[in-house]
């Protein structure tokens, strides 16, 4: 940890649903830093968990963007609109290894281990009006895409499909060339605004994870999937990480939710998700 503590990030005010059961945040029993697409997951998961360990009653957790998430705990911190959140996480998930290895190269977690996996698929309106068929088709001018940011790991898989899929070009096409024209359009919160979108007409597809689609027709939402392919969809390379801070102010209670999540209850909640599983 000799690395100079970064500046506290700023958690945008279009996040703070993700931040759950704020009453506890200092009286927590256990701390969670949940990488964001779990989000429809956790409250069965965390009722199960809760059956399971009855003593761990008051859980604070995060489904942030977990690249937001690394940055609060490289800084001890966060800001949310003009309130300071300072919470030692006692586990963290994410969907970069990366960012696992800088965890560990800088001391704040021993060693972590992939227990999921998720694929992308493209979530477009019911009936497919746009008549979208392939990764390629998002390349065509009058294709609205509803395209995830920077801050989002989603992204990097988005795009290495697209390479995938078209080379340079059809990144270049829908990365630069459609965002200037603005048939490309930027996510702050893509599971958020990408169904709300699709439902109000004003994209006519979205890459995104496919629990997400399964999500939004749980909630309703007249959505479709349209599957890339498996030599697509990225279902070989989308790991979920998992550790334990070493400074965890519950370590007890982090080995028992790391313990939890290798479970086949744990695991057969996230298939029922659509999640893929990685231990049964």
């Amino acid at each position: 940890m000799a690395d100079r503590t970064p500046e506290i990030p700023e958690i945008p005010l279009e996040f703070a649903h993700d931040l759950h059961n704020l009453e506890y945040l200092e009286t927590a029993d256990l701390v969670l830093f949940m990488a964001g697409n779990q989000f429809m997951v956790m409250d069965e998961l965390l009722a199960a968990f809760r059956q399971a360990y009855p003593e761990v009653r008051r859980i604070f957790y995060e489904t942030l963007p977990p690249g937001l998430e690394l940055k609060q705990i490289l800084a001890g911190g966060a800001r949310l609109g003009n309130r300071k959140i300072r919470v030692t996480p006692d586990v963290y998930t994410a969907v970069s290894e990366a960012a696992m290895e800088e965890l560990r190269r800088r001391g704040y977690i021993e060693d972590y281990f992939v227990y999921l996996h998720n694929r992308l698929v493209l979530m477009v309106p019911e009936g497919n009006p746009a008549g979208i068929r392939t990764v390629e088709d998002l390349g065509r001018e009058e294709v609205r895409i509803s395209q995830p940011g920077p801050l989002e790991d989603i992204t990097r898989y988005i795009v290495a499909m697209y390479r995938e899929a078209g080379g340079e070009v059809l990144v270049k096409k829908i990365m630069e060339e459609k965002k200037a024209a603005g048939t490309t359009l930027p996510t702050v919160v893509h599971h958020r605004e990408t169904p709300r979108r699709i439902k109000e007409g004003t994209a006519d597809a979205g890459p995104v994870w496919a629990t997400e689609v399964e999500n939004a027709r749980r909630e309703g939402l007249k959505v479709e999937a349209v599957e890339p392919g498996k030599k697509l969809d990225q279902r070989e390379k989308v790991n979920y990480f998992i550790a334990a801070l070493k400074n965890a102010p519950h370590p007890e209670n982090a080995a028992r939710f790391l313990d939890f999540i290798r479970s086949r209850q744990a695991q057969e909640i996230y298939a029922g998700y659509g999640f893929v599983p990685h231990f049964c």
